[in-house]
């Protein structure tokens, strides 16, 4: 059955922040729309409305011509409208068959689960992709001791399984191998021709160049419009997704006014994960050095490395000396700090007090048994130093708005006073005014010596406050910018991968 999709003037707000101000999308059947914008254009957001998991605050979204809601993800696959996600909905202890047809299993005189059928129908979907993964993913494998690519397959042919009429494809394939996603365009090219409507979200130019019949174009939470792939080139793309005539903030100029950068504080060399490709890089005493590019791309895994918390291979010198960290302890013993984006999960124990949370890397300094009163003066100073709105230290860090809580998550290592602050997306979901002080805060930490390395998804904060900016893309750095070359239009081009690495 054919099926059109048009997602019209759609808007969505979280509290002050506009994700959504007219977002507009249409695809149909046998149709592959490639959906592009800059980092926080505002795709993940119109993706999550159209498949149920997020719901608009205006607009109208039709299927088939028919106005519909959909207020759950399961609402939106019994419709036919379902989504692959880079973040995997799948259960490490499952096996990869109860994982692929969880929620939809097929019964056995609609009584009970058909084990022979769920497995005759496992095997039929992983012959898809025949030749591409291991010997070892089986139906019966168990999810969480696959690889990430393999992963990755099992997420699409779970979406799959649903036989979806509308399937968005949102970064698919990013953790694929070459093979793996020729095969998926094979697939593609077949699910075409059976009438399946695909929205295709990457952020590779040559693959969206590749597969896609338009593209569709979103830019600060509106869509700007669209263009048939085969009338338009990756430039003309690009340009679309940067706003034209376009100020950087004030913010860099005045940091960059506070001195010259000293000595070598951080040196990284030819660093490898899973993820980095070898990567080199060099932040001085009381500089900032920003990480650009689209979300996923090995920022998360660089900050890691560093800080211990990853395997890594490559060479490490920090303030001269070679280091090979191989946990956060170690790190914290040479004074490197770590603040996480996400504080709910990896900065913060909600349960917990604000003071308890305050002094979770410092508490050995403070004795035993825990001389208190000189650990909540130290936290006050701190919490007074960042403006934290707060009842009292003993109140639960959960009671704090998002703003307030990101505090508590960066103060708590300002009581170590760090030599070199890793910082990895430290403003997402904080309000402009908590993004204020933050930035603030940079400007005295840098004014102390403090080295910063700084990924950011927000593109006009790396602009706005860094001295360089390097562009990771695919695990690789794709640009070094800096003065002259570090404006939003080179920084987008970059992230996209349509630009070769300059500079030193």
């Amino acid at each position: 059955m054919k099926v059109s999709l048009s997602a019209q003037n759609v808007v969505k707000r979280y509290g002050g922040v506009v994700a959504l101000a007219d977002g507009n999308l249409d695809v149909e059947s046998g149709e592959v729309v490639a959906f592009l914008g800059a980092n926080g254009s505002g795709k993940s957001t119109l993706s999550k409305i159209v498949t149920g998991v997020v719901a608009p605050d205006e607009g109208t979204v039709l299927l088939d011509g028919q106005p519909v809601t959909f207020p759950s993800p399961q609402t939106a696959k019994k419709a036919g409208v379902t989504a692959v996600y880079q973040e995997l909905s799948l259960i490490p202890d499952m096996t990869v068959a109860e994982n692929i047809w969880l929620g939809h299993e097929p019964l056995q005189f609609g009584l009970r689960v058909n084990k022979a059928e769920v497995r005759r129908r496992t095997e039929a979907l992983l012959a898809l992709f025949a030749g591409t993964y291991h010997e070892s993913l089986q139906p019966d494998a168990p999810v969480g001791a696959l690889p990430p690519d393999e992963k990755q397959l099992v997420e699409i042919l779970k979406a799959l399984s649903l036989e979806p009429r509308l399937m968005i494809l949102d970064e698919a394939t990013a953790s694929l191998d070459g093979r793996q996603v020729n095969r998926l365009f094979e697939l593609i090219a077949d699910w075409k021709k059976r009438d399946m409507a695909i929205v295709f979200v990457s952020h590779r130019m040559d693959e969206i160049m590749r597969v896609a019949d338009r593209a569709t174009v979103l830019r600060n939470g509106r869509t700007i419009g669209s263009r048939v792939i085969a009338e338009t080139t990756e430039q003309e793309l690009v340009e679309m997704m940067i706003e034209a005539g376009e100020a950087v903030p004030h913010h860099r100029e005045a940091i960059a006014a506070e001195g010259q950068p000293a000595g070598v504080r951080l040196s990284v060399r030819q660093l490898r994960t899973s993820v980095l490709q070898g990567i080199d890089l060099t932040v001085r005493d009381g500089e900032l050095l920003g990480i650009g590019g689209l979300q996923g791309q090995g920022q998360a895994d660089l900050l890691l490395a560093v800080f211990g918390a990853i395997p890594f291979s490559g060479e490490i010198t920090l303030s001269g000396q070679n280091v090979h960290f191989t946990h956060p302890r170690q790190a914290m013993q040479q004074d490197v700090a770590f603040v996480p984006g996400d504080r709910a999960n990896e900065g913060l124990l909600l349960r917990r007090s604000i003071l308890e949370n305050f002094q979770l890397p410092s508490w050995r300094k403070y004795g035993f048994p825990l001389k208190i009163n000189s650990a909540r003066a130290d936290a006050t100073t701190t919490a007074d130093e960042l403006s934290l709105v707060r009842e009292s230290l003993d109140a639960p860090v959960s009671s704090l708005s998002g703003g307030n809580a990101q505090k508590v998550v960066i103060g708590k290592w300002l009581l170590r006073t760090p030599n070199l602050l890793l910082l990895n997306d430290p403003t997402k979901g904080v309000d402009v005014g908590a993004k204020g002080e933050f930035y603030n805060l940079l400007v005295e930490l840098r004014q102390q010596g403090t080295a910063i390395l700084f990924y950011s998804s927000d593109d006009d904060e790396l602009l706005g406050l860094c001295d360089r900016v390097l562009v990771l893309h695919d695990g690789r750095i794709t640009a070094k910018l800096s003065g002259e070359s570090l404006t939003h239009a080179e920084l987008v081009t970059a992230s996209m991968g349509t630009m070769q690495e300059n500079g030193t």
